[in-house]
């Protein structure tokens, strides 16, 4: 039994390190983040909405976002999508007044601009590029399999 649940493992690992062939390490200055996502019934349902950003102590009540653009990259020779931010821009947020006494409190700070949401595929991982010391999350999104008529106008 435990020889069994060994080789799983052990295949599980090959099988992780033969996916990403076609993603490159991450450069100097760089950091590879790698999902894999599960398989799901419907996936052309779901959407994948990846959120990069960088953990910061700042006051709890003005907005704050990155400048700062995710770029989608196609590997050459595999025809794969990467997804690569070459750098994270200023951070600029809106100036309210505060207590100065009041502490500053850690927060995930993303990048400004509308969320870009990617096709979910569970075959293939998401490989995203950002400089060291910022981090990606994710969030995945579900539609309504139910379609809605719009009327004419």
């Amino acid at each position: 039994m435990r020889f069994l649940l060994f080789l799983m493992l052990v295949v599980s690992a090959v099988q992780a390190a033969d996916s990403l062939k076609a993603f490159p390490p991450a450069g100097e200055g760089m950091s590879r983040y790698v999902i894999y996502l599960p398989k799901m019934e419907n996936e052309d349902l779901l959407k994948v909405q990846l959120i990069v950003g960088k953990t910061m102590k700042l006051d709890p009540q003005n907005r704050y976002f990155f400048g700062g653009r995710l770029e989608t990259e196609m590997i050459p020779g595999w025809g794969y999508d990467r997804y690569l931010l070459k750098s994270l821009g200023p951070m600029a947020g809106t100036m309210m007044a505060v207590d100065p006494d009041k502490p500053k409190i850690e927060r995930f700070i993303t990048l400004g601009g509308e969320p870009e949401l990617l096709r979910y595929n569970s075959h293939l991982p998401l490989a995203v590029y950002v400089p060291t010391g910022v981090m990606v999350r994710y969030r995945i999104w579900h539609a309504d399999e139910k379609t809605k008529a719009m009327p004419k106008g």
